[in-house]
């Protein structure tokens, strides 16, 4: 009994030796070497530690085992100092054991021997453990996904009846088919950016549906850049429907093409030419050129110079073709045609001559060429001459003279008051047909071919 009260008595008076330190003791990583790293020095060192080093291994060994992160788990204790075996698949395993051992009562240092276990390149264990993961929150956040789809439908139908109602509102105040409809489903993009938010929100993807709104404007920034061209095009075909610098059917000329339209659709006008061939045209181009209209005007003013000899009466040769220009049925009465005195040539005393036609009915290159044709008879039965170019004519045995008798100069007089009547007796001919504009003849060819390019027809709205 004193022997029990003097050990009590030594205890409660004595200062201990030494304390547990309040730092980790430190760890020795693993290199499985000759040479190991040594281990820092602790600062101190119990001289009768309270906990054996059995007890301290068996501990460890029981806590590695629970966590089931290891594979075959070997610790041994030796005056405090650990030595952890073993194989884990993490890294992060393999450092909380080491700090495990080090926060251990009466551990000195810790040498830390398990090996990280590599996984092969075919493992497909982490994928599996997300794919369970997510089907974990899917199941968990299904009732919310089902009340975000009901919102989805709501927003939808909410997009679709405002749509139509911007469409009637806009239905007497815009002519143009396809403006009312950009800006219908304009009205209609804020409503479903609005429905779509609050889809997110109710799903509980809160941060999704900020980055929706938040990069709405980002997207259509770079959606502006990578298709520019496209919306230039649409625009284009959305001011061109507004403005009607031409109809379907109507024959322009722009960008070095001349034909007659056919259609104008979101991205191209298309052109049928006088050689039958279609042209399409970026509606970008057909709004930036220089359009000219031929149709808008039913009639076209058309001109061609003619020479004539010095010898012959400047009036006489105005005068017939004059009368060629009002005998024909295809030239515009309404209009004055001219026939002037252009310059004095080398050889010749050039006339050019003006006048109508009325391309709504005729052709512009026939009537051209009958004109032509009827003005070169005339003169030539109006005794008329029409010289060639200036030349060096060499008469070697000279020239023979033939004086015209009186009797022959009356005849020569009464031909041309006759030329003159005749000048239009054949108005047409085969090689140059019926003088009919060709646009009938085009728009039977356009209906008959395949049209290259679908899409509705801007210019019949």
């Amino acid at each position: 009994m004193k022997k029990l009260l003097f050990i009590f008595c030594l205890c409660f008076f004595t200062v201990p030796v030494s304390a547990p330190a309040q730092t980790d003791p430190p760890e020795v990583e693993n290199t499985e070497s000759t040479e190991e790293t040594t281990p820092d020095v602790p600062q101190k060192v119990d001289v009768e530690p309270l906990a054996e080093d059995e007890d301290i291994s068996s501990r460890l060994v029981r806590i590695l085992r629970a966590t089931q992160w290891f594979e075959q788990p070997e610790v041994e204790v030796e005056e405090g100092v650990v030595f952890l075996r073993g194989r884990t698949p993490n890294e992060a395993h393999k450092e909380w054991a080491g700090r495990l051992a080090g926060n251990t009562q009466d551990v000195v240092a810790v040498v830390n021997r398990i090996q990280v276990i590599e996984r092969s390149m075919w493992d497909l264990s982490p994928a599996w453990l997300e794919l369970q993961s997510l089907g974990k929150e899917t199941v968990q956040s299904s009732p919310l996904i089902a009340v975000g789809l009901i919102f989805l439908v709501v927003t939808w139908l909410v997009t679709k009846w405002s749509t139509q109602m911007a469409a009637y509102f806009l239905q007497r105040r815009v002519q143009s088919d396809l403006l009312r409809d950009v800006v219908s489903r304009a009205v209609a993009v804020p409503v479903f950016l609005l429905g779509l938010y609050l889809v997110l929100k109710v799903s509980g993807l809160s941060r999704l549906a900020v980055t929706v709104l938040g990069g709405t404007g980002l997207l259509g920034l770079v959606i502006g850049f990578a298709f520019r061209d496209i919306a230039e095009n649409f625009l284009a075909s959305i001011l061109i429907s507004i403005q009607r610098p031409f109809n379907g059917g109507d024959l322009i000329q722009v960008a070095g093409f001349k034909g007659f339209v056919q259609s104008v659709n979101t991205r191209s006008t298309l052109l049928m030419t006088l050689e039958g061939n279609h042209v399409q045209i970026p509606n970008a181009t057909i709004y930036k050129e220089t359009i000219t209209n031929y149709t808008a005007n039913p009639s076209e003013r058309f001109d061609f110079t003619v020479g004539i000899g010095y010898e012959d009466s400047i009036e006489q040769a105005q005068s017939v073709a004059m009368s060629v220009l009002q005998n024909h049925p295809a030239i515009v009465k309404d209009l004055d045609s001219l026939v002037l005195v252009e310059k004095l040539g080398a050889a010749t005393v050039n006339l050019r001559i003006y006048f109508w036609v009325d391309i709504a009915r005729y052709s512009s290159l026939k009537v051209n060429s009958a004109i032509i044709r009827l003005v070169k008879k005339a003169f030539e039965e109006a005794g008329i001459s029409m010289p060639d170019e200036s030349r060096e004519v060499v008469f070697p045995a000279g020239v023979p003279i033939h004086m015209i008798s009186d009797a022959e100069q009356k005849v020569i007089e009464s031909q041309k008051k006759k030329s003159v009547s005749k000048a239009s007796e054949t108005l047409v001919n085969p090689a140059e047909g019926d003088l009919t504009s060709e646009a009938e003849e085009i728009k039977q060819q356009a209906q008959k071919s395949r049209s290259p390019e679908s899409g509705q027809n801007l210019l019949e709205s």
